[in-house]
């Protein structure tokens, strides 16, 4: 039951992060290499998970290499949206 908890509670962490930054439309303030090392330590541990065979862990490590992703994505999409913005005013 813990296990279940515990990946809930990591599984969602990241969610409130990736919804401030899509209503706010800027990254500025969030560091890229957080997410990148976030990416590599969660795409390792889920080798191990499987190895073990553990299914929450499994789990919640898929979520967050998802989540991983996801904000990479939007940190690289305004981040060239603020470079074309500038491009045009100048």
């Amino acid at each position: 039951m813990l296990g279940w908890i515990a990946t809930i509670l990591f599984s969602i962490m990241i969610v409130p992060q990736i919804i401030k930054t899509i209503k706010i439309k800027k990254t500025d303030s969030v560091s890229i290499m957080l997410f990148i090392i976030f990416l590599i330590a969660n795409i390792i541990a889920l080798i191990y998970a499987m190895m073990i065979s553990q299914g929450p862990l499994i789990i919640k490590y898929v979520i967050a290499i998802i989540e991983a992703m996801v904000y990479i994505g939007l940190f690289i999409y305004y981040k060239r949206q603020k470079i074309k913005g500038l491009s045009k005013s100048n």
